[in-house]
């Protein structure tokens, strides 16, 4: 019997959002989602299927300009391509109110985050990559992504889409980490944002990380992704066959979905039999949601677990050191195999426990204790 803090996995959808699914970027328009067709509500509807058939909350990464019914964007001319032009009329249809009831409806079933306005930063009609920081990992100006925030929020209500994110992802995956009281995790932190998920690859780091895999930037929980994207961003119908390494599975929304939108289905259901196997391990899990994945990321790294015969201990102290807020106060524990009878817990209360599979169990714990240790002990 060996005790395991498993890796968590979380689903995170790229450029989900875009109703126009053509690459512009030859003649200064975004990248958008590449697939050369007009997205229709099944695409969102599609995400709330993987979520639902898997009980989890894929993080679908929003990027909103072209959810803007009154053209507000025209206030904030760096967010797009028209500048103080902007006419959205073209993507204002009965579309917008059926794909908004899909994502309320799916609430439980798939998380929206901010990705972006329009993804890219325009100056004088013409675009540099992206949003929120250059190609060196320096920040766009502070009061201008203010506006593309603050414009992020008012598009979100029109639209009925729910409370400002507390999930990130950033834009073409431009991103620094340590810049202080000045940076970006500092501004996205006063709008309630929370989590970061970008490949490491492309990041500017400007502070020794906690792990590998994390670290706490501005009192947001910043979880860096090792493993590159496996699938062209534009290709759709996907047949996933890669093993998952790292903490976050990263597609782009084209690779969920088919080209005809009425077989969305057949495209969803490949990834629910390749990503299902991984909930039923000793070592990995399916993530409820990203609060879940990065508070479960934080305890398979950090927490330290000791066994000997008849005892096994598990110590959190260093997850109480982290400096970041709005992680859970429980974690999955699991074994190989059934539990001994007799076996309880001091200095940890259970919330849950269940059988994974014929030779796995899991509890999930609370720990209790003021230094950090829970015990479990059985006999013989």
């Amino acid at each position: 019997m060996t005790f395991r803090i498993p890796m968590p996995l979380q689903v995170v959808v790229d450029d989900v959002g875009w109703w126009c699914g053509e690459d512009g970027h030859a003649r200064q328009e975004p990248f958008r989602s590449g697939i050369g067709r007009t997205h229709v509500p099944a695409d969102y509807a599609a995400l709330v299927s993987l979520g639902r058939q898997l009980g989890i909350r894929p993080m679908a990464a929003m990027v909103l300009c072209e959810w803007d019914r009154a053209n507000i964007l025209r206030r904030v001319p760096s967010a797009t391509w028209m500048g103080s032009r902007w006419d959205n009329s073209r993507w204002v249809g009965a579309w917008l109110d059926e794909a908004a009831e899909i994502l309320r409806q799916g609430a439980p079933h798939v998380e929206l985050a901010l990705h972006g306005v329009g993804h890219e930063y325009w100056e004088g009609g013409t675009f540099t990559r992206a949003e929120w920081h250059d190609g060196n990992g320096a920040m766009r100006p502070r009061d201008d992504l203010r506006q593309h925030l603050e414009a992020f929020a008012a598009i979100q209500a029109q639209n009925g889409l729910g409370p400002f994110p507390e999930s990130f992802v950033p834009a073409a995956f431009r991103h620094a980490i340590g810049d202080g009281p000045a940076g970006l995790a500092a501004l996205l932190g006063a709008y309630g944002v929370r989590r970061i998920a970008t490949p490491c690859s492309v990041v500017r780091a400007g502070r020794t990380f906690e792990h590998p895999l994390f670290t706490a930037d501005e009192n947001v929980f910043t979880v860096l992704q090792p493993q590159a994207y496996r699938y062209p961003w534009l290709e759709t119908g996907v047949t996933p066959v890669h093993e998952l390494a790292g903490p976050l599975v990263g597609t782009h929304w084209p690779n969920l979905l088919h080209a005809d939108p009425a077989r969305n289905e057949e495209v969803v259901a490949r990834w629910v039999a390749f990503l299902r196997p991984y909930e039923n391990r000793a070592d990995r899990l399916l993530a409820p949601d990203s609060r879940a994945c990065f508070t479960q990321l934080a305890h398979h790294a950090l927490a330290q677990i000791a066994e000997r015969p008849g005892m096994a201990t598990i110590d959190v102290s260093r997850v109480r050191r982290l400096a970041v807020g709005g992680l859970q106060d429980t974690f999955a524990v699991r074994i190989d195999g059934q539990p001994p009878p007799g076996l309880t817990w001091a200095g940890a209360s259970v919330a849950a426990q269940r059988a994974i599979a014929p030779a796995c169990h899991e509890w999930r714990l609370r720990v209790t204790a003021a230094n950090g240790v829970a015990t479990a002990t059985w006999p013989g």
